[in-house]
C-alpha cells in the first residue's frame, strides 16, 4: 500500500533513496600465466595459479588450487589441492581434493585424489588412484571402540 508523505517511517526507505548493501568478497589471490608465456622450470607459491600459455617442469602449489585454461599447454608432473584442468596436460597428477577434467579438457598421466570429475567429452589416458579421505579414517577410528581387555581375556578364557 502506498502511504502518505507525512506519514514516513524510518524502516521503510523511499525508491529513489533504497540503496542495497553490496557485500564485497576479498578477491582470490590467483597468479595468471598468459597465453602468449612459456615456462620451463619449477613453480611453487602460496597462491592459485591459471594457466593460459605453456608451461615445461613441475607445478607444487600444495594448498591451492592450480587450473589449466582451455589455450594451457602443461608437460609437468602437477601437486595441488585442486586441479581444473579445461587444456592439456602431460604429467602425473597428485591432487589433496579433487581433480576436474573438463569436457574441452585432456591429460595423459597418472592420477593420485580423493575426488575426481570427468566430464563426458573429456580425454584421459593414465591411471586413476582415489584414495580415501583422512577424515573419514579419523571417524571409522573413533566410531570402532576397541573391547576391554578384561572382557576380551574371559571371552579367550571360555
Amino acid at each position: 500500500m502506498l502511504q502518505p508523505a507525512e506519514n514516513k517511517s524510518q524502516f521503510s526507505p523511499s525508491p529513489s533513496s533504497f540503496n542495497p548493501q553490496k557485500t564485497v568478497n576479498p578477491p582470490i589471490e590467483q597468479a595468471t600465466i598468459g597465453r602468449s608465456l612459456v615456462i620451463k622450470g619449477e613453480i611453487s607459491g602460496s597462491e592459485s595459479l591459471y594457466i593460459d600459455g605453456k608451461v615445461e617442469g613441475t607445478i607444487n602449489l600444495a594448498d591451492n588450487r592450480v587450473t589449466i585454461g582451455r589455450n594451457g599447454s602443461v608437460t609437468a608432473n602437477i601437486s595441488a589441492r585442486e586441479i581444473v584442468i579445461m587444456g592439456k596436460v602431460h604429467g602425473n597428477i597428485e591432487c589433496t581434493d579433487r581433480v576436474d577434467i573438463r569436457s574441452e579438457g585432456s591429460l595423459t598421466g597418472d592420477v593420485v585424489t580423493q575426488r575426481i570429475s570427468v566430464e563426458d567429452g573429456a580425454f584421459l589416458k593414465g591411471s586413476v588412484q582415489v584414495k580415501a579421505s583422512e577424515h573419514k579414517h579419523d571417524k571409522q577410528n573413533q566410531a570402532k571402540p576397541e573391547p576391554p581387555k578384561a572382557a576380551a581375556a574371559a571371552a579367550g578364557a571360555n
